[in-house]
This record gives C-alpha cells, sequence and structure tokens, in this order.
C-alpha cells in the first residue's frame, strides 16, 4: 500500500457533485456558428492557416503551433468559414483576440486520419503528434502537453490528476468513468514518452464509481506493456480536501515529496497531467483526431443540469439552453466557484479551458457581506496550502507596495481562494492578488519597454557616433592621401626642376659669333 501524506493548509467546502454526477455525458447539438479562437493555450496564439471562404473538413488544420512552445488549433466540424475577426474572449480581462467563424455544413467530414502505434513508434513523432493535435493541459493550466512529455530531468513517476476537487464540477468523474481505457492508454503513452517507471492516478476519495472503472481496466497486477518499457499502474483515493487537485498538493500527497518555491515537479523526477488530456493523447496517437471538443459541467442553477461532449468554439449561450437556467440566475462563473471567473457576455465561445458554466443565483450564492477590516487572526495563513502569509500580501497588495509583496512569494500564490473561503471579515483576497500581479505584470512590460526603447536610442547615438567617427576617418584619410599626392607631385617636379638645371649646367655654352 501506498503511504498518503497531508498538504498544508486547505478547506473542505460542500461538494455538489451530485447535482451533475449521476449524469451520463451527452454530445452537445452542433451550433448555427463556431467561433474558435486562434489563442487556445498558455504560450501564445496560433498561427492563422485559414481565409475567409474557405471551405474546411473536421479536425483540419486551421492554426499552426509556432515555435517549440506552440500549440495547433483546428477546425471543429466542416463548413465554411465566413470570417477571420476579432472576438471576445472568456477570459477575467474581456479582451478580445483573432478567431474563426465556421458556419458548418451538418455533414461532419473527417480529414484523413492517420493512427500511431504509440509503443513501437519513435518518441519524437508521437510527441509530434500530440503538438500538432493541439493538445494542452484540459485541467485548466491549458500549457501545452507535448512540451511537458520533454522533461529537463529523468522522470521516474508520472501522475495523472483524477482529484477534480473544485465543487460542482464533475466532467472529470464522468470522464473516468465512462472513457477510462483511453485514459489508461493516454497515460501509458506519456509514460512512455517520459520514461516513467510507475504511473499513480490520484482520485479523490468522493468518486469510488471512477476509481472502480480505473481499477477494473488496469487489472489486478497493474502492469502495462507499452513497447519498449513497463509500466506500474495504481490508482489511489486520495482525500478529499480542497485543493488536492493542485499539481504541487497532489504530489505531496501521492509522493511525500514538497515542492519548494520557484522549482517543478520534473526537477524532482515527477510529472503530472489531467485525465482530459490523457484522454486527448489517447484519441490524437491510437485515432488521428485533434482536440476539438472537451466534456463541459452545467452544474448550479439549472433545471437540467449535466456532463456535455462540447465542439471548441461552441458558443456558450447555446450551450447553456442545454441545461435550462433557472430565472432567478443572475450570473454564470466558467469554472468553479473557488477559482472561477464570472462571464461579462455568454456569447463568448468555449475553448479548451473551459470545464464547467456554474450558473449562480442568489439563493445559492448569496451575495457576499460588505468587506470588514482584516483583524488578523491568521484563518488565512493556516488554510494556505502553499504556506504563505495571505494576510501579509493582502497589506502589501493593497496599499500597491509589490515589491514587498513579490519578496513574500505573490506568485507562488495559485489563487485557490482557501484564505478568501475562511477569511472572517469577508475580505476579497484572491481579487488583492490578482491585483497585485496584474499590476507587477504591467510594470514589467512597461519596464521591457523602456528598456528596449533606451536599448534602441542608445544603440542609434552609437551608430551615429560610429558613423561620424567612420566618415571623419574617411576624410582624414582622403585628406592625408591628397596631402601626399600633392607632395609626390611637389617632389617630382623638384626632381624634374633639378634635373634640368644640372642638364642645362652640364651642356657646352654656345660662344658668340
Amino acid at each position: 500500500m501506498l503511504e498518503l501524506f497531508r498538504f498544508p493548509g486547505g478547506v473542505k467546502p460542500a461538494a455538489h457533485k451530485q447535482e451533475s454526477a449521476g449524469a451520463a455525458i451527452v454530445p452537445a447539438p452542433l451550433p448555427e456558428l463556431l467561433v474558435v479562437p486562434f489563442r487556445q493555450s498558455a504560450t501564445g496564439a496560433a498561427v492563422i492557416q485559414a481565409s475567409t471562404g474557405e471551405r474546411v473538413r473536421k479536425g483540419q488544420l486551421i492554426g499552426a503551433a509556432e515555435g517549440a512552445f506552440g500549440s495547433s488549433v483546428h477546425a471543429p466540424t466542416s463548413g465554411a468559414v465566413i470570417a477571420i475577426e476579432s472576438r471576445m474572449l472568456p477570459h477575467p480581462s474581456g479582451l478580445a483576440a483573432p478567431c474563426a467563424v465556421i458556419e458548418p455544413d451538418g455533414a461532419e467530414t473527417w480529414i484523413e486520419r492517420a493512427p500511431l502505434d504509440p509503443f513501437n513508434t519513435d518518441p519524437e513523432i508521437v510527441r509530434a503528434r500530440i503538438r500538432d493535435a493541439g493538445i494542452v493541459g484540459l485541467g485548466g493550466a491549458v500549457f501545452p502537453s507535448h512540451v511537458k512529455t520533454r522533461a529537463p530531468a529523468a522522470i521516474d513517476t508520472l501522475i495523472i490528476n483524477g482529484a477534480e476537487c473544485e465543487p460542482w464540477i464533475t466532467c472529470d468523474d464522468r470522464l473516468m468513468r465512462e472513457r477510462t481505457a483511453d485514459i489508461v492508454c493516454g497515460a501509458a503513452i506519456l509514460g512512455r514518452l517520459m520514461g516513467a517507471k510507475r504511473i499513480l492516478v490520484g482520485v479523490e476519495d468522493n468518486k469510488p464509481e471512477a476509481a472502480a472503472a480505473l481499477r477494473a481496466v488496469i487489472g489486478g497486477e497493474g502492469y502495462c506493456e507499452t513497447g519498449d518499457m513497463q509500466a506500474h499502474f495504481q490508482v489511489i483515493g486520495v482525500p478529499t480536501l480542497y485543493p488536492a487537485g493542485g499539481e504541487k498538493q497532489l504530489i505531496r500527497v501521492l509522493t511525500g515529496i514538497e515542492i519548494p518555491y520557484g522549482k517543478l515537479g520534473p526537477e524532482f523526477g515527477i510529472q503530472c497531467f489531467n485525465v482530459g488530456t490523457a484522454h486527448a493523447v489517447a484519441r490524437a496517437v491510437l485515432h488521428g483526431e485533434p482536440l476539438i471538443a472537451r466534456i463541459v459541467t452545467l452544474a448550479g442553477n439549472y433545471a437540467r443540469p449535466g456532463n456535455f461532449e462540447v465542439l471548441i468554439g461552441t458558443p456558450m449561450n447555446a450551450l447553456l439552453a442545454l441545461g435550462a437556467p433557472r430565472s432567478d440566475t443572475d450570473r454564470i462563473v466558467m469554472g468553479g466557484p473557488m477559482m472561477g471567473f464570472a462571464l461579462a457576455d455568454t456569447a463568448v465561445p468555449v475553448v479548451k479551458a473551459t470545464n464547467c458554466l456554474l450558473a449562480m443565483s442568489p439563493q445559492l450564492f448569496p451575495p457576499p457581506p460588505p468587506e470588514l477590516p482584516c483583524i488578523r487572526c491568521g484563518a488565512c495563513t493556516r488554510a494556505c496550502p502553499m504556506i504563505l502569509q495571505p494576510h501579509e500580501l493582502y497589506w502589501y497588495a493593497k496599499s500597491k507596495n509589490f515589491g514587498k509583496a513579490q519578496e513574500y512569494h505573490l506568485f507562488d500564490c495559485i489563487e485557490c481562494g482557501c484564505c478568501a473561503y475562511v477569511c472572517p471579515s469577508r475580505i476579497p483576497l484572491v481579487d488583492y492578488y490578482r491585483f497585485a500581479k496584474a499590476e507587477i505584470r504591467a510594470r514589467e512590460r512597461e519596464k521591457a519597454a523602456a528598456d528596449t526603447a533606451r536599448e534602441r536610442y542608445e544603440f542609434r547615438q552609437f551608430r551615429e557616433e560610429r558613423d561620424q567617427a567612420e566618415k571623419a576617418a574617411r576624410l582624414a584619410a582622403r585628406a592625408a592621401e591628397t596631402q601626399a599626392r600633392l607632395a609626390d607631385e611637389n617632389s617630382a617636379k623638384i626632381a624634374a626642376a633639378q634635373a634640368r638645371s644640372q642638364a642645362e649646367a652640364a651642356a657646352p655654352r654656345e660662344e658668340n659669333a
């Protein structure tokens, strides 16, 4: 039996999983229009490969991965690209970005798909398939998955994250119950790419059906042949405690290893992927299907909560209609109640980071009472899973003392919301941290732009001074050359005159007749 450990802090809010966990995954209907953003990963936008008026097939590349950290974007269905334009994205900033607007033709005509044998194919070819399939972390980070398979150090342990600790969300739970074989095979593929000797699947103990389904597929021995290696699987029930699904927290629980500030799991021989990512890897490698859809939970104030398989680019208001939000719904949150954010407009598209659309109402989620002064009770510090000092971060963020906030490891905050959850003064602490992070990033961008402008100015000054010096040197050289030529000409004239004089002196003089 694997010994489990405990991470510091954490809270245990009401799970509310039963509202949607009993609903099987249902394919969402094809919408009238799909709006597919070209920015679908944490590392940047894809290079646009489609044009207005072009007819595309399902799974066709419309945005190419650029650079080592790029991720591709594909057409979710067949149809016509009626526009390439800027549309609002589901993001707290409310900013817009280039999107392909596709009008489906209803034929669902696929591209030609080419499956791979993942266990007898060069790992670099498999990595390229994962990159070209546009697979990113589906747990929320949306970091390109092919990059994580090329770890800087040897990976001994691969962790598949099935904790799904956020309240109300059950998309991973249903995925583990219904599509278990693909998850296990995807985990084996990822394990082979990194040479992992063991694969640990962490599932919170409030999901017994999912854990049982995984164990049934893995089998009693727990070994999986992966071509040129053998990996040992183990499904582990993780105590239900938020945020057990955080990467560093899950690593701590399963291995006892505490990842320090500024470090990542691969530096300790551990890598972590979400169960949805493992499933997407299996579909891409075994079936040649790029990531064009994902499971989304509709939970909260709905008449028909459930889990739906949704094409990327589906307008959220079309998806919301499937759950039938009740009349007293006052806002829609993308994500869960702890880490999600309210949508300014429900016409934005579903993206790869969309795992839940939570309908909120005053009855289910009463508005928070007025913020009161901090009483320094220390509850936030005890609840922080990252062993930070949230009350100090709050003071420095509020007073805009961003230097001190960074000294207190502001950027190690995972914005899990545990501190705000336990705060008796109802201070929205995470909002202050997000504000401070945004300000610091903005100032860093301004500083970088100023540094670039200064460097360009200094280089321009240097270039002008260099050009002036080179011009002066050329003029001086030309003047010296002219002086030398004139001196040579004068010397030649003098020598000629002297020669004539000597010749005249040496010649016999004629006598007068």
